[in-house]
């Protein structure tokens, strides 16, 4: 289904003699792998494709190592309940809302998917990184509005001391994801009054991302976002995707959490199917692989 949909990517540079640093990101195979893999609504498909985006952005500024990952949380009371995504510093990507076909009619007053509807401003986003020390750390905020991308720049601000500027956008069309991506500006110690307004006046100027995007790609909303301040982009992108770290092994071991009584119900019945809720992927476990996890059990047991 996402054949014709180019791969995903991320790209890196500085500005303003390196007082800015970018990170940006082409979601759009991405978005649209998790629009079918969880059967989204088309607002569902723009919150969680804006929250996958922001989650692989937050990995790349605040991960330490190569796969470092980081679990972003959002949940405002809204029709859609939690969403969830967590991103690696390697480009991997998965997430999940907790109602896929929750969606809202479009926005009256500027005929825009109500992202901020479904979400609601009446809760928080969380963002969980492992510190140098490999010690878990959860920041959160209290949302500002719902839409993703100013709620994760004031996560930025208020818990890391990280003066940012967030755009993410998902532009559907014909059914399916035809653009998404987002962007991710950090000052850096140095960076001047001037270069801080040069940058505003660029963001604002410039308008949604997703028009950027579909006018001339990432490279259209990062050219146009730094205008004037000196871009310098990295001569590589990253590719990046949507993979999870679910298997059939651990769709087995779950089980295990259930009492024999349980599993063997499930050996009766034919079989027991396991859905990973990150991905949507189904595993179909036959009774001989249900009554391994018992035979195992007693071979530890001996």
């Amino acid at each position: 289904m996402t054949a014709s949909i180019p791969d995903s990517f991320i790209l890196r540079g500085t500005a303003a003699q390196g007082t800015l640093r970018l990170v940006g990101m082409d979601a759009t195979r991405i978005a649209e792998d998790a629009r079918v893999r969880h059967g989204l609504s088309k607002t569902a498909t723009a919150a969680l494709g804006r929250t996958l985006t922001a989650s692989l952005l937050l990995a790349v500024v605040l991960g330490k190592k190569s796969d470092s990952r980081v679990n972003l949380r959002v949940e405002g009371g809204g029709p859609v309940g939690w969403i969830v995504a967590e991103g690696s510093t390697d480009g991997r990507v998965r997430g999940y809302v907790r109602h896929p076909d929750a969606d809202l009619p479009i926005r009256e007053r500027d005929g825009k998917l109500d992202v901020s509807g479904i979400v609601g401003t009446d809760g928080e986003i969380a963002v969980t990184r492992l510190l140098d020390n490999g010690e878990p750390y959860t920041g959160s905020a209290t949302l500002v509005s719902g839409e993703i991308a100013e709620d994760v720049s004031t996560y930025l601000g208020v818990s890391e001391q990280i003066p940012n500027a967030v755009l993410l956008g998902v532009y559907e069309e014909g059914g399916r994801v035809a653009h998404a991506g987002g962007l991710l500006i950090q000052a850096m110690p140095g960076v001047t009054d001037e270069t801080l307004g040069k940058l505003e006046a660029n963001i604002r100027a410039m308008g949604q991302i997703t028009d950027n995007l579909r006018r001339g790609g990432l490279l259209e909303a990062i050219s146009r976002a730094t205008e004037g301040l000196d871009l310098h982009l990295a001569p590589d992108a990253q590719s990046a995707r949507f993979e999870c770290r679910c298997s059939r092994e651990r769709a087995a071991d779950s089980l295990k959490f259930f009492d024999p009584q349980e599993r063997q119900e499930m050996i009766e019945s034919g079989g027991q199917e396991i859905v990973c809720h990150w991905c949507g992927e189904r595993y179909q476990l036959t009774p001989d692989e249900i009554a391994a996890l018992d035979d195992q059990g007693r071979h530890a047991q001996a």
